[in-house]
């Protein structure tokens, strides 16, 4: 799994300036600030690996946010000139330590980082954002963390409701409450982290709060009224967008952000003109010790040594597994299959081969569209061979003729008997059904193996070979090219392809060996790689290759219908104004409607500005055309950004469906991904993400059945820690909420209060993602040690609990790793740290990790399960869509009594834990009726 270190080089650039005072050169220029940056750039260097990573800066001038809000940070200062002299040294040194940097025009460092931070979720990366900032907080999810590296302050989700006793998906609602002193972003009068806090857990989003604003007592209540119409506003300055357009700035996507080696000599001078004595010495150092140069092409694997894994290696051995000892040279024979004779040759070796490592190279990275350049075979170690079959160019040689050569490998390659295996075999199984070749006897995938025997390591095939082998491959980009220069690989030279792709499958080949004989001496990952892992991969394959319907038809004609509305309806605004303005300003509006129009002043914002809100422009729109127009213009501007633009953009041409991409090797807890498009991400608690889904529909004569498991985590935690009382309150199908508020508060389940039962539902959620006490009262908004007493109280009456908690802490130290019921490995490399808060955030995932990580599992073995019955009943509905703990089937309607009986029990009998196993069944046309 790739990782993205996205450096937020305008937060360290201030607060290195301001944590070190008093430091210059020689000559009196001042180095605070540039002496800060270099440190946390070694810092990360020796503590953070990443294959790719971008500084990102601000940029001068004004931005969007600017124009929606006249004081946008008008409270901050400017830039000292003793900081202001420091930029350009220390982007020099950035640029020396092989870092790119980004710096967009109009939006600010955050808006960057969370574009790139978005586009990496989406294609399984890893994102780590170095950053001390907490309006980040936002961006974190499953794929994407925090790491401040001056505090050592890591977030993740858990980490993230910990801190601040809200979801990361609450956050900008949190924000928006609370406001933001330091960007002078008003929030509501009062409404410091705990009422915000509280109001989320109770109501859950800032919409559902301002539905029920009247429903709020106190000040603060009233506060938030008086606030109803500036809250969007708040909420659209401390929304980090995730859209900027960065293709000009880089052209391959995130493929530009590749570490380059650091350029010492450059360094060296920059150490020596700012008398930074020890970094020179170090300097000097590595170049009278750098190699010569290598007679080959280096590696691209040498440009990521930047970033490698340089950390405290005792650390590392106690909680990953042991690496393995370097292999032995292996002889390589390596040939390109451009004769008859040599097939027929290469076809008796296949035949006779117990399995062989197979390997596709082709002419797209969308397994759904990707065609065949040419493939790949390996027997044994060492000896590998290429078949070519549609290189082109003048210098190509004459080549196999295509179709001819695929059908005589038709039977070996669809052929049960000839076991296979590969790299992320899912993959060339699409690209050679793309063909009409329905690969068959896929015995071992290496992705896969690396996945189950260490998830949280790298398992993309060059990492994997260091790893394993001990050995550097050649990279796609040293063939190919990379950014705007890179050629397809139907135009690399046959000889350089083959010594590229034939590689691929002899290494292949030689890491299933290494890790099939590890795996052999763990029986119960061997277990979970066999019998979950490898089945469900088959079923991701029919269900990428099933995808779901999308009216996309439909939505391009409102797409454009749409568009053509808007340029008419800004033409109506400029007339009806008199003169052009930018319509998504509200200070813009303001001066129109209220200096040159003179409309009346229905309410003000909190600053006392006429505020120009969307129950404003209701109001005036009773009586006056330009606030009619600007209305409509709003509501046709959100949807077709948010749904009819990019939808039809999803869809296959081939198939009119949308075909996700699901990955298995990116969490660690087991848990899919899906990407190209992200189906798992679509907000569901707002009408948008319910319009989204809305446009994912059932064919005609079908429905979308939708089979959700019911409170698995903590039907997980009951059964993990054994607890007589919460065993009992699902053997018994009660409210568990409920059920708990009764122990905790000493009433009965009938006397339970809603407000008791908001309490024991957050404690109940919060101690899955080991909520202390501060966490507790800030999301409850009670004293701490109010908060405590509930905590103690609840392990009173849940002893098993807090056994269990207990005993999973020793259990991650003791072993550096936690499991899953069934025996997924889940490790914790930080849980020994001599950092308190890394430590912590460790212990916290040791707690929450084998209840996510066996959800995971659960619902992949519910995958199986039903994927088998339907063939086995020879059913025509089919799984099209996996969303954490929910399957979407789509169903013939005479099918649809039968699946709405049986699929809850198909998923109920997955597993035998001591609770029920519950599944809930929805039905519609589309998928937001069906969820």
């Amino acid at each position: 799994m790739p990782t993205l270190l996205l450096i937020d080089g305008s937060s360290y650039l201030y607060r290195a300036f301001h944590a070190i005072r008093e430091l210059s050169a020689p000559d009196g220029t001042p180095t605070n600030a540039l002496y800060g940056v270099i440190n946390m750039l070694k810092k990360l260097r020796t503590t953070t690996a990443a294959d790719h990573i971008a500084c990102v800066w601000d940029a001068k001038g004004p931005t969007f946010r600017d124009d929606i809000y006249a004081e946008y940070k008008a409270n901050r200062p400017s830039m000292p000139d003793e900081l202001r002299v420091q930029i350009d040294p220390i982007h020099k040194a950035v640029a020396a330590f092989g870092i790119p940097m980004l710096s967009i025009t109009g939006v600010e460092a955050d808006d960057v980082i969370g574009t790139l931070a978005k586009q990496a979720g989406e294609q399984g990366w890893e994102v780590i954002l170095s950053t001390g900032d907490k309006d980040m907080a936002q961006l974190v999810n499953a794929n994407v963390r925090i790491e401040n590296s001056m505090t050592e302050e890591v977030l993740d989700e858990a980490g993230v409701f910990a801190k601040f006793g809200v979801r990361p998906d609450q956050i900008v609602d949190f924000l928006t409450l609370k406001g933001d002193a330091v960007d002078n972003v008003p929030g509501v009068p009062k409404c410091g982290d705990k009422t915000a806090a509280k109001w989320l857990a109770e109501y859950d989003s800032l919409d559902a709060i301002i539905a029920n604003a009247d429903k709020i007592s106190g000040v603060v209540g009233q506060n938030l009224r008086d606030s109803l119409d500036w809250l969007p506003t708040g909420k659209a300055l401390v929304t980090i967008k995730v859209d900027v357009d960065l293709s000009a700035d880089l052209p391959s996507g995130l493929s530009d952000l590749k570490p380059q080696l650091e350029d010492w000599p450059t360094l060296l001078e920059m150490f020596r003109r700012y008398n930074f004595k020890t970094w020179t010495r170090e300097a000097e150092s590595k170049i009278a010790t750098a190699p010569a140069p290598a007679s080959a092409p280096a590696a691209s694997g040498t440009t990521t040594d930047l970033f490698g894994d340089h950390g405290d290696s005792s650390t590392a051995e106690s909680a990953t597994p042991a690496a393995a000892e370097p292999a032995p040279a292996v002889e390589r024979h390596y040939e390109a299959i451009l004769t008859d004779a040599q097939l027929d040759a290469w076809l008796a070796k296949l035949n006779a081969a117990s399995i062989t490592a197979v390997d596709t190279e082709t002419t797209s990275l969308d397994p759904l569209t990707a065609k065949i350049v040419g493939m790949s075979f390996s027997v044994k170690g060492g000896e590998a061979a290429y078949l070519p079959l549609a290189h082109r160019g003048p210098d190509a040689p004459t080549l196999l003729p295509f179709d001819a050569t695929l059908a005589k490998l038709k039977p070996w390659l669809e052929s049960d008997a000839h076991k296979k295996l590969g790299q992320n075999l899912k993959y060339d199984q699409h690209v050679f059904a793309n063909h009409g070749i329905a690969l068959k006897g896929i015995a071992d995938d290496t992705l896969l193996m690396s996945y189950v025997l260490a998830s949280h390591e790298r398992h993309n095939m060059d990492d994997l070979a260091m790893r394993e082998l001990g050995e550097t491959t050649i990279h796609y980009e040293d063939v190919c090219g990379k950014g705007a220069k890179q050629i397809g690989f139907d135009e690399v030279a046959v000889d350089t392809a083959t010594a590229y792709a034939a590689e691929d499958a002899d290494i292949t080949f030689r890491l299933a060996q290494s890790l099939s004989a590890k795996l052999a001496q763990e029986p119960k990952l061997q277990t979970l790689y066999r019998e979950l892992e490898l089945p469900v991969r088959e079923v991701l394959f029919t269900m990428e290759r099933n995808g779901m319907l999308v009216d996309g038809e439909r939505l391009n004609r409102q797409s454009h219908e749409i568009g053509l509305k808007l340029i008419e309806l800004e033409k109506q605004a400029y007339e009806l104004a008199g003169q052009p303005f930018n319509l998504g300003s509200p200070k813009q509006i303001g001066e129109i409607f209220f200096e040159r129009l003179g409309l009346p002043v229905i309410k003000k914002t909190p600053k006392g500005a006429p505020s120009t809100d969307e129950d404003v422009l209701s109001e005036l729109a009773k009586d006056f055309p330009l606030p009619k127009v600007l209305l409509e213009h709003r509501s046709l501007s959100k949807l077709k950004s948010t749904y009819t633009d990019k939808l039809p953009l999803m869809v296959n041409q081939t198939t009119g469906r949308v075909h996700t991409n699901f990955n298995q090797a990116v969490a660690a807890t087991g848990r899919l991904a899906s990407n190209d498009p992200n189906l798992q991400n679509i907000p569901i608690r707002t009408a948008e993400g319910r319009k989204i889904r809305e446009a994912f529909i059932a064919p005609p004569g079908c429905k979308l059945v939708s089979a959700d498991y019911s409170q698995i985590e903590l039907r997980i935690m009951a059964h993990l820690s054994g607890d007589a009382a919460l065993l009992k309150a699902f053997a018994e199908g009660m409210d568990v909420h409920r059920a708990t508020a009764s122990e905790v508060f000493g009433v009965e389940p009938d006397q339970v209060s809603s407000e008791q039962r908001r309490y024991a539902k957050t404690i109940n959620f919060g101690l899955i993602y080991g909520m202390s006490a501060f966490g507790l009262a800030s999301a409850l908004e009670i004293d701490r040690s109010a908060a405590k007493t509930f905590i103690d109280r609840y392990f009173a009456r849940f002893p098993g609990v807090a056994a269990y908690m207990e005993r999973t802490r020793i259990q991650a130290r003791e072993q550096g790793y936690v499991e899953t019921v069934f025996g997924r490995r889940l490790w914790l490399t930080e849980i020994k740290s001599a950092n308190p808060a890394r430590r912590a955030g460790a212990e916290r995932a040791a707690i929450n990790a084998p209840m996510q990580g066996t959800a995971a599992d659960l619902i992949k073995r519910a995958m199986i399960a039903v994927e088998g019955w339907l063939e086995s009943a020879k059913l025509q509905s089919k799984l099209v869509l996996q969303v954490h703990d929910e399957l979407v089937l789509e169903v013939p309607a005479a099918e649809l009594e039968l699946i709405r009986t049986e699929l809850p029990k198909q998923m109920a009998q997955v597993a035998e834990l001591a609770v029920p196993l519950v599944a809930d069944v929805g039905v519609g046309d589309n998928w937001d009726e069906a969820h």
